[in-house]
């Protein structure tokens, strides 16, 4: 099967139901303007300097040299674990050991300390590319560093963890803009073709007027969600680090790590941002585990014109999987993502019922891959000196999680303005940590951290 869409009516009849909005563009790229060149290197060579040697930035990594509109080449490599940074750069240079050039990493381009971020942008030009894949704790931190020196960026998400960051992160975005800096962040379901189709004819009122939308991320134990006491005579701070999902300071916890996804693409759906938040979630079987997330979540957030959006998280085993997202209308029912992030499947069913024959419309398969769309546009911003910007977006799809995951830590009912001005921070001074640097959080005499206690402690997610 051809990677095309299919219809049971006729394609002549698209462009009748499908608004004409550019929606789907403007919400990652933005039109060319007559904005100065950024890249202007002699040779025409973009470098690539990767700041997070984990899983997700090895393989963000691989995709921005994948690209092949130009050349382009990783020059240098920072982390705070130096087993991170010798395993990314194996697996990298594996994955590229049959062209010469494309890693050109030597020992002194390799740094390893919390300012190592700082050294390894300091050997790219300005208009080369910066990946930023470190917990998001420290994303405004490196932020503010690349727009500094000039560098484009590719920002892993969530972008932000809670409500100062978010603001702060806005802010130095107007910073970007006005450099043109041309800024990727790592929502990639937005660069999905069938997404972008099936958007495209929801807003074109296929499914009729959306009244309920709905998205779940129902597994196993995933990532290190759920982390074990601190092995005897390691540092407080680097075994947080280590186990990032598990530590809402660094990483919003389980919710803002693994159902941003599911928030950002149902919302897109929507072509809108919730009001307001209730939600609930609870600690179930934690032997001995002392990470702060809760095992269960399920939110119910409100937009403005009063369309619930239910969204339920478990990182639980033995029980029932889904990994899925969807939009009812008042005309029939879209499956925006079918399980998992790709190949996502989207496709439309006439009424409520999801069954063949009552389909309208679904992509075809194989569809392209969006972690490598992501970079391909990016990529080719640079080149084609386009406008290129999505970090408001992706700080709001940020906020909207975190303020998901805040309603069911306290049990309270969240608005979007109280979020965006709430004052807890969790990890105020994170910019001037050093290796030896105390962690912003600390464990009690019994080895375990302060967690949620919905309906007792209310202000904030937890007492630290």
């Amino acid at each position: 099967m051809s990677n095309q869409s299919k219809t049971p009516e006729s394609q002549d009849t698209r462009r009748d139901f499908i608004k004409a909005t550019g929606t789907v563009a403007a919400a990652a790229t933005f039109a060319a303007t007559a904005a100065p060149q950024v890249h202007a290197a002699e040779d025409n060579t973009i470098q690539v300097a990767l700041v997070g040697c984990g899983g997700r930035g090895t393989g963000a990594a691989v995709n921005a040299l994948s690209v092949d509109n130009g050349p382009i080449k990783l020059v240098a490599m920072a982390d705070v674990f130096p087993k991170n940074l010798e395993r990314s750069q194996k697996n990298i240079s594996n994955a590229f050991k049959d062209q010469e050039g494309k890693v050109d990493v030597p020992e002194e381009r390799q740094f390893v300390d919390f300012d190592a971020y700082k050294k390894a942008m300091d050997v790219l030009r300005p208009g080369d590319v910066v990946i930023l894949a470190t917990p998001p704790a420290f994303r405004w931190v490196h932020f503010s560093y690349a727009i500094e020196k000039g560098l484009n960026v590719f920002m892993e998400k969530p972008v932000t963890v809670d409500g100062p960051t978010t603001v702060r992160i806005m802010e130095l975005n107007k910073k970007a803009k006005e450099k043109n800096l041309k800024v990727a962040v790592g929502l990639m379901c937005r660069h999905c073709k069938a997404r972008q189709e099936l958007f495209e004819r929801i807003q074109g009122g296929e499914i009729g007027e959306i009244n309920m939308l709905r998205a779940y991320r129902m597994a196993g134990p995933t990532g290190t969600a759920a982390c074990g006491p601190k092995p005897e005579g390691t540092s407080e701070l680097m075994y947080q680090i280590a186990n990032f999902h598990g530590f809402l300071w660094l990483s919003g916890g389980a919710v803002s790590d693994f159902l941003i996804h599911n928030i950002d693409e149902t919302c897109w759906m929507k072509n809108d941002w919730p009001v307001k938040v209730h939600a609930s979630g609870g600690r179930h079987y934690r032997g001995d585990d002392v990470d702060q997330n809760f095992d269960s979540y399920a939110m119910e957030y409100t937009f403005a014109d009063g369309t619930k959006m239910y969204i339920g998280g478990r990182t639980m085993p033995g029980c029932r999987s889904e990994f899925a997202s969807y939009a009812h209308g008042s005309k029939g029912m879209a499956v925006i993502s079918t399980a998992s992030h790709t190949p996502a499947k989207s496709r439309i069913y006439r009424g409520q019922v999801a069954d063949k024959a009552n389909l309208a419309w679904e992509f075809g398969q194989p569809e392209p891959n969006p972690y490598q769309l992501e970079w391909d546009d990016l990529i080719a911003a640079i080149r084609e000196d386009s406008e290129y910007n999505e970090v408001d977006r992706g700080a709001m799809a940020s906020i909207v999680t975190s303020m998901g995951r805040m309603a069911a830590h306290t049990g309270q009912e969240i608005t979007l303005d109280q979020m965006m001005a709430h004052k807890h921070e969790f990890a105020p001074g994170i910019d001037k940590l050093t290796l030896d640097s105390p962690a912003p959080l600390q464990a009690g005499d019994d080895g375990r951290y302060p967690i949620p206690l919905p309906g007792i402690v209310k202000k904030q997610e937890y007492l630290s």
